[in-house]
């Protein structure tokens, strides 16, 4: 008789499914916190900000008035016009309602355009450091995951002919966020008129543009890649208000696309969850249609202090490389110099993943490590926390780190 607890019960494509490693850092520090140990947790992507009055009034109306029924797959019409006003408000991109498609949370949203345009053995460029969650759905999807190198001293953002170089007649979609999870690097209209101009000569390819970090940037407003005509259809937009306006439970993201892809979209949905919550939609109408800079302003300036104060803490770090962030809320850091060293206890740092543990349970800092985003030589920081909360972590990953000591070689 099969043991239900055994593993051989599970389907193959979701034993190769690997799990987010973002999420399971963030379970861990729970449980520890629970236990008592005082954990201070820098590894959550999620704004610690209550959402806006406007919108939760919004939501409490809608109680009211008793939305409280299915609703098109899609999203409720209004719902979809205004975030067609909010894309030619922010971003100066012109769609209509039936090209809009709203979704639980942007990661439905993504995950709905890889199962509509990945076919097992297509190829899907992600640019590295890449959101943890976009190779797995290239993954369940059957699809092959090619990854385009960027360094920090590129500012993460890959050369677009070393990208071009890449694309193979399998390649059939490019995949990066911006502001970028984990980077903090942002495209500029130069960046991004360079990969349009890649992407135009090649018209197999699409490219899902993921700009969930729009409204929290640092320096030049973020620009989008189908603002560019001549591929404007082979781009997916993907946006949400989970990270602009601190909603991430009322999971809330849609897509922009050319009405065929939306329709797929809309007919995966159907089959698998329907629309999203009745509550949110009218919440996010409410979101969408507000000017970000008069509900969301403190927010972001307050993660404006933060940057630079997590900035100016590690360059007490040493050894510690990193790029300062132009968007999201990451710093995403170098830690090279602490590879191959050994704890207190005769642990071998090995990679990015060893390293955090290590913090964790030696000095109770979560943070999350970069083998997560395909760079196993980095780590990441949020300052989605308090200040003191920054401070005091910094002061505890350094004294950990100045425990550790080099493994001799043999040979020196």
């Amino acid at each position: 008789m099969t043991n239900p607890t055994s593993q051989n019960i599970l389907a193959a494509r979701l034993q190769a499914m690997g799990e987010s490693e973002t999420l399971a850092m963030a379970q861990l520090a729970r449980e520890l916190k629970k236990k008592g140990r005082p954990i201070i947790n820098l590894s959550l992507g999620e704004p610690d900000f209550d959402t806006p009055e406007i919108i939760k009034e919004a939501a409490i109306q809608a109680i009211r008035d008793n939305y409280s029924h299915y609703t098109p797959v899609a999203g409720y019409d209004e719902l979809r016009e205004a975030v067609c006003e909010k894309l030619f408000r922010d971003n100066g991109l012109r769609y209509e309602p039936d090209e809009i498609v709203c979704a639980t949370g942007a990661k439905q949203a993504i995950a709905n355009v890889v199962y509509a345009l990945v076919n097992p053995g297509d190829e899907v460029l992600l640019p590295v450091p890449y959101w943890v969650s976009y190779r797995e759905m290239v993954r369940f999807a059957e699809g092959r995951c090619v990854f385009v190198p960027a360094t920090l001293d590129e500012g993460f953002k890959p050369d677009p002919e070393r990208l071009e170089g890449m694309i193979t007649d399998r390649t059939r979609l490019i995949m990066f966020s911006s502001p970028c999870n984990p980077s903090g690097a942002v495209w500029n209209w130069k960046d991004l008129q360079a990969l349009a101009s890649v992407v135009a000569s090649h018209p197999r390819l699409y490219v899902l543009s993921d700009e969930i970090y729009e409204h929290i940037h640092f320096g030049e407003k973020p620009c989008s890649l189908a603002a560019f005509p001549e591929i404007r259809d082979r781009v997916i937009t993907v946006n949400g208000l989970s990270k602009g306006f601190a909603m991430t439970g009322w999971r809330f993201g849609y897509s922009a696309s050319h009405r065929l892809l939306a329709q797929a979209c809309v007919k995966i949905m159907g089959q698998y969850t329907s629309a999203t919550c009745c509550i949110t939609q009218r919440a996010a109408i409410a979101a969408l249609r507000a000017v970000p800079q008069s509900v969301i302003g403190p927010m972001v300036e307050a993660f404006r202090r933060r940057r630079e104060k997590l900035i100016s803490l590690l360059e007490g770090v040493p050894g510690l490389r990193y790029y300062p962030p132009e968007g999201a809320f990451y710093i995403f850091a170098d830690i090279s110099a602490y590879l191959n060293s050994l704890t207190p206890k005769g642990q071998v740092i090995r990679d990015a993943q060893d390293l955090c543990m290590y913090l964790l349970y030696e000095v109770g800092v979560a943070l999350t490590p970069g083998n997560a985003f395909g760079m196993n030589d980095h780590i990441r920081f949020s300052f989605a926390a308090s200040e003191e909360a920054i401070e005091e972590s910094v002061y505890r990953v350094r004294k950990a780190l100045s425990d550790l000591e080099p493994i001799k070689s043999e040979n020196a």
